[in-house]
């Protein structure tokens, strides 16, 4: 089973899986084991829900927005994203706080 969550040598990889036009921004939780559902209210159009997806994580995670990038899966439902300036531990006890039971 691959983890959503992994430590690189200078930053955290999450993998994500999107689901666009939801009723209200929130984490889910693990999807197909290998990645975490997040639900965006913007569609998929014009990057609308790739900025809604660093803005999401950037507030949840209490990061600047400068230092989320979507790595790969732009155009994808999952992606793979890339956190500067945090620690393994504290992105997975944020993240555990804020799926939903």
């Amino acid at each position: 089973m691959t983890q959503p969550l992994t430590e690189g040598e200078d930053a955290i990889f999450l993998k994500l899986y999107i689901q666009p036009r939801a009723s209200k921004n929130e984490i889910v939780g693990i999807h197909n084991e290998t990645t975490l559902k997040i639900r965006l209210t913007s569609p998929p159009v014009d990057d609308a829900a790739n900025s809604a997806c660093i803005e999401f994580l950037a507030q949840i995670l209490r990061v600047r927005k400068n230092q989320i990038e979507i790595v790969s899966g732009r155009k994808s439902r999952i992606k793979q994203i890339m956190i500067k300036g945090a620690s393994l531990k504290e992105v997975k006890n944020i993240l555990l706080k804020f799926q939903k039971d």
